[in-house]
């Protein structure tokens, strides 16, 4: 056993070169090898790069662009020094904690994405194996935390915290009630790291650039996909046309010369929502299907091969979280130890009764949520799932030509849900 939990601890040496170049015919990118002079578990001043990649035993590299400029057709891409989650150096690295591996620095860099969207207010999001499992925003850094924490508990644990304001002293005292691996702001207050600083093994990230987040919401980079066989995909990387609820298109379709459109539109409320969790949607894994209220997630599917299966997955996990998180609050552990406490006769099962019951009444806290989701519903089965929730808006991509079947559906809830069209997708493979 203490050899393979070695392995986890193990900082690989790479073999990647310092400096990589690619060439698009006469145009050419330059990459330079980060690394990081940091002392190891002796104390003593190591320089070290990725602690490893996907998992113990692949060697890995960090790159960031520090060279050329790239023009394909009309599209300018992202020029040098633009680096955020690649342009952090030793002063940055806070904390190495347990130094970082890819998967640490991926989780970071998807915070970021999604983040990016979500500046008009304190936000926090919880990622984990690159998904969110929390994401929130509220009028306090602590609220925000707390909120996307509480959504679901249980991913969290390891998971990767990123905010998007200098982290204070009350949200260090949340986090310091948690086990994260890595967690990064713009910035710190005064006694923020001292806190945080208790956990030796955390990574404490300040993002280098943090400002120039705003700056790739309008401008794309170089997506590269490596196949099995060493061949690689080229792409360019989404640009998100949802910027504020006036964005957002009539949820319209015709089907036999007949026209259908939504009775009712949604409410400003709803509308925050919307844009919300379209703006956490760009950080997803899909297929994908979540279910947002007062600017928290509560539901999020992942993943998936078909929409509604997605979609039933974000309503299990919302009843699943929402009992957990009603039995921490009530009685200060998991809803698993709840129910073990009882199997093993050391609790009456009227508790676990009263939270099981709380929770069918509150239909997992998606009562009057927002349901969005990441393509159009190829048949109106997806949506009425989140409608028998009790979800009273929807956004998807639309396009579908059974759309005007899923306007159908929202038109005879009772009473009308509200629903609007993006008239894009947003896969994230």
């Amino acid at each position: 056993m203490s050899d393979i939990k070695a392995m986890y601890r193990t900082v690989m040496a790479d073999h990647f070169p310092p400096e990589m170049t690619i060439s698009f015919g006469d145009q050419k990118l330059i990459y330079r090898k980060r690394t990081w002079k940091l002392p190891d578990a002796k104390g003593e001043v190591i320089e070290m790069g990725l602690r490893y990649g996907e998992n113990p035993g692949q060697e890995a590299a960090l790159y960031e662009l520090v060279g050329g400029h790239l023009t394909l057709g009309k599209c300018h891409f992202l020029d040098p020094n633009n680096g955020l989650t690649s342009a952090i150096d030793a002063a940055a690295m806070v904390q190495a904690g347990k130094h970082p591996g890819k998967t640490n620095l991926t989780d970071l860099d998807n915070g970021l994405n999604i983040i990016k969207w979500l500046n008009k207010r304190p936000a926090a999001v919880i990622l984990k194996h690159n998904n969110p499992c929390g994401a929130a925003w509220a009028d306090s850094l602590a609220l925000a935390y707390d909120k996307a924490n509480m959504a679901d508990r249980i991913a969290a644990f390891g998971g990767a915290a990123v905010f998007n304001r200098p982290l204070d002293k009350a949200t260090a005292e949340l986090v310091s009630q948690n086990y994260l691996e890595v967690l990064a702001a713009p910035d710190f207050e005064a006694g923020a790291l001292d806190i945080l600083k208790k956990a030796k093994d955390l990574r404490i990230i300040k993002i280098p650039r943090f400002e120039r987040l705003q700056h790739l919401i309008h401008n794309r980079f170089v997506d590269f996909k490596c196949l099995v066989d060493g061949g690689i995909i080229v792409q360019q990387s989404p640009l998100n046309a949802i910027l504020s609820k006036d964005d957002f298109k009539p949820a319209a379709a015709s089907h036999k010369g007949q026209e259908y459109r939504c009775v009712r539109q949604p409410s400003a409320a709803e509308y925050e929502d919307l844009l919300f969790g379209w703006w956490v949607e760009q950080g997803i894994t899909s297929n994908s299907v979540i279910f947002v209220k007062d600017g928290v997630t509560i539901g999020i599917g992942t993943g998936e091969q078909d929409r509604v299966g997605v979609a039933e997955i974000a309503v299990f996990k919302a009843y699943t979280k929402y009992a957990d998180a009603l039995c921490f609050k009530q009685f200060g552990m998991p809803y698993k130890n709840l129910e073990l406490e009882i199997l093993q006769a050391k609790r009456d099962a009227s508790d676990q009764a009263g939270i099981d019951l709380a929770t069918q009444e509150a239909k997992g806290g998606l009562i009057g949520s927002a349901m969005i989701s990441d393509a159009f519903f190829p048949f109106r089965d997806g949506v009425d799932v989140g409608l028998r929730q009790g979800a009273t808006a929807v956004a998807h991509a639309g396009g579908s030509v059974r759309d005007y079947e899923v306007i159908e559906a929202c038109n005879e809830a009772d009473p009308p849900v509200a629903m609007v069209f993006t008239g894009q997708r947003c896969f994230k493979h």
